[in-house]
């Protein structure tokens, strides 16, 4: 009977032995695929967090080296004449509103609209003389305030 309890005994350590073998190997195998997970984790926030700092970088880019006449569907020439100047704006849409706009920025500018023509149909076209009263705008002047006046409507429609 004592072989047979030896027996019972040493098999009983053996699988003891086993079993906390197998546990403490579960054990590590979960605390590694824990690691594994808080690992990718870690590694998915940075990436986000440094996407995010791209996309912050390039929008203060855009803004920056942005000028009106870039993000506009306009296309504005100013051209000096004798006592005034020739002002020409283009957009391949009709754009409502926008001749008021622009002659907004011709009465701050002080410039007097002699001569123009409009269409409004399929596209916005103007071509207007305008006549400086100050006498002291240079053609870069007038084409910075009739973009701004772009830009402005484009805001707000």
């Amino acid at each position: 009977m004592s072989s047979r309890k030896k027996k019972k005994a040493a098999l009983y350590e053996k699988l003891r032995a086993a079993t906390n073998s197998n546990a403490v190997n579960a054990r590590t195998r979960l605390l590694q695929a824990l690691m594994n997970k808080t690992s990718i984790i870690v590694d998915a926030s940075k990436y986000i967090g440094e996407l995010k700092n791209k996309v912050d970088r390039l929008k203060k880019e855009i803004g920056t080296s942005s000028t009106p006449q870039n993000s506009l569907p306009a296309q504005v020439t100013v051209e000096n004449l004798e006592k005034g100047f020739l002002i020409n704006v283009f957009s391949g849409k009709n754009c409502p509103g926008l001749l008021v706009s622009i002659l907004e920025a011709f009465e701050e500018l002080g410039l007097d609209v002699l001569d123009a023509r409009v269409s409004c149909e399929d596209n916005f076209q103007l071509e207007a003389i305008g006549g400086d009263q100050n006498q002291g705008h240079d053609a870069q002047v007038v084409k910075q305030a009739v973009l701004q006046a772009i830009h402005n409507w484009n805001e707000g429609s």
